[in-house]
């Protein structure tokens, strides 16, 4: 009879938890204040791809994973343009697609990674801990991952969740 009880009581601490969270709509990340995993990319024919040794240059950045097939990639999109514009150095990594189709997205959206990469078989993707795409990391100038944000990127994740990562990865 104990055990059932246990059992439960586990659960309601769970939920408990789980509602108290800063931020309940945020996926964990195991990966958050570690080095970035190695960076194992097929080339993106006709685009300069990126390295370990580039996450770890001393500057701030973002690795974005998305796909031409990913509607939620499509609508961030936007949102990428704008910190490109800004200066911001993006790395794309583009996840389990074909590179005709991703080649047609950015001609058609435009292109705002600063060097690309293909994750065919989705191997660095899993090494990462990636859910799904999109996904971007800020990666603080010695290559350690200071956030992960799960979704499409919109103006107001950049202001409330990037840009604060961002300032801290700076900071350190």
């Amino acid at each position: 009879m104990a055990v059932p009880v246990v059992v439960f009581a586990g659960f309601v601490g769970l939920a408990l938890v789980g509602m108290f969270r800063e931020d309940p709509e945020s996926l964990p990340s195991a990966r958050e204040g570690q080095t970035a995993p190695p960076v194992v990319l097929d080339e993106f024919t006709g685009k300069p791809s990126f390295d370990d040794a580039t996450l770890r240059d001393g500057t701030v950045k973002l690795v974005n994973y998305w796909a031409s097939w990913c509607a939620p990639c499509r609508a961030e999109h936007p949102t990428l343009e704008a910190l490109s514009a800004e200066g911001v150095p993006i790395y794309g990594v583009n996840y389990k697609d074909q590179q005709d189709n991703a080649e047609a997205f950015l001609n058609e959206l435009g292109d705002p990674y600063t060097a690309i990469g293909r994750d065919e078989k989705g191997r660095m993707a899993i090494d990462w801990g990636l859910y799904g795409v999109p996904e971007t990391y800020v990666i603080d100038g010695e290559g350690k991952i200071v956030l992960r944000f799960a979704g499409p990127l919109t103006s107001s994740v950049v202001e409330k969740t990037l840009r604060p990562a961002m300032e801290k990865a700076a900071g350190q």
